[in-house]
């Protein structure tokens, strides 16, 4: 049989009993009341304090920094004497109100620079390259002389330009001329496109700029390409939202990298661009960019240039002349009319023959004008 509960032997031992039994209900509920109105201030207390911002670290002068904010301005501020030891680079906490250096900011995570980037040490000569030939002599010039032979501008008493600057339709030949400086260096080729740079938290895409330009000091010698520069570096009229605030942070770290190398360094920085009349003029001023090198749509003569080169190890019929093909092919650039030479024998595959005629040549223009045609026509229905 179960025990019986023992029962109080006089009036007091009731009253206890009847207390102990109904008083520890409530005493775990006014724990538990006391637990949420403590965890319940400390949140209050931690809404109330100062917002910190993310800072970079210029220069340490004893109890007294330079630093960098996101927006790219620096500041002479004081440093706590709860600070742990900084040096120059660390990300830091500062206060909004004051920016005094609170604490320093462990880097817990850095980008794998090279799923960013393309990195290649090209082999494309100058020969492979026609109809460019005072772009060559101008980017030879600017880039593959300084890197050869910096003795040269030390004894004349004159810097080159940190950078260079190639605008042109698409397929002109920016990147190919890129890449051939590259290779007449033995530099490495590093390819980057300006969306890449611009990443979706905050901060990020600043960073990525800086590792990339780290990563280039270490493969040095080497050249630094930007495709697509516009993306990055274009006026910026609102910067209200935090996309474009996120940008104008990427871009004010790129040009403060841009100030931050030597001139005769080994390492060189070529921008290219579609859209020169949308970028920002800080990009191109005297000590960044400011060598511009303008790639047109090659003229006839280039176009007959272009089309020697890339077809010079196809197999003609004998009654073809090649000079004859490139009145055709007015306003096409370097990479259409390599697309032509490359349908061309695709049409003389279809006939299972193994050598190309003029007509093969015909049909490979017109195809290559019709898809130029229908991009066009894509291009303006997208925009109305």
């Amino acid at each position: 049989m179960p025990a019986k509960e023992a029962k109080p032997k006089s009036i007091i031992d009731s009253i206890m009993y009847s207390y102990s039994t109904s008083s520890n209900p409530y005493e775990e509920e006014n724990r538990i009341l006391k637990e949420t109105i403590s965890r319940l201030k400390d949140e209050i207390e931690r809404y109330k304090a100062s917002p910190l911002m993310v800072c970079e670290m210029r220069e340490i002068f004893g109890n007294s920094a330079i630093i960098r904010i996101p927006n790219g301005n620096q500041f002479l501020v004081n440093i706590s004497n709860d600070c742990e030891k900084l040096k120059s680079g660390d990300l830091i906490l500062v206060e909004q109100k004051n920016l005094t250096v609170i604490k320093k900011i462990p880097i817990t995570r850095r980008f794998n620079v090279e799923k960013f980037v393309i990195v290649e040490k090209p082999t494309i000569s100058w020969e492979e390259i026609g109809g460019l030939d005072n772009q060559i002599l101008e980017i030879k010039e600017v880039v593959e002389l300084p890197l050869k032979k910096p003795e040269l501008f030390k004894k004349i008493g004159i810097t080159p330009p940190k950078g260079v600057l190639l605008y042109g339709e698409p397929g002109t030949g920016k990147t190919l001329l890129a890449k051939a400086v590259a290779a007449s260096t033995n530099s490495t080729f590093i390819e980057v496109v300006g969306s890449e740079l611009v990443q979706k938290f905050i901060g990020e895409g600043a960073k990525l700029v800086k590792e990339i330009f780290e990563f280039a000091r270490k493969k040095a010698p080497s050249i630094i390409f930007i495709d697509e520069l516009d993306a990055l570096a274009a006026k910026r009229i609102d910067v209200g939202t935090s996309g474009e605030r996120e940008v104008n942070r990427t871009f004010m770290q790129l040009l403060a990298e841009l100030d931050g190398f030597k001139p005769l360094g080994n390492v060189k920085v070529i921008g290219a661009t579609n859209r020169k009349d949308i970028l920002d003029p800080a990009v191109i001023r005297p000590g960044r960019l400011d060598r511009l090198i303008n790639i047109p749509i090659p003229n006839k003569e280039a176009r007959i240039d272009i089309l020697k080169i890339h077809s010079k190890n196809m197999n003609f019929d004998k009654k073809i002349k090649i000079e004859l093909l490139p009145s055709r092919m007015e306003g096409f650039s370097g990479a259409e009319i390599k697309a032509v030479c490359t349908e061309a024998g695709y049409f003389a595959i279809r006939k299972n023959r193994t050598y190309v005629t003029k007509e093969d040549f015909l049909k490979a223009i017109d195809k290559v004008k019709q898809e130029e045609k229908a991009e066009g026509e894509d291009y303006m229905g997208m925009f109305g």
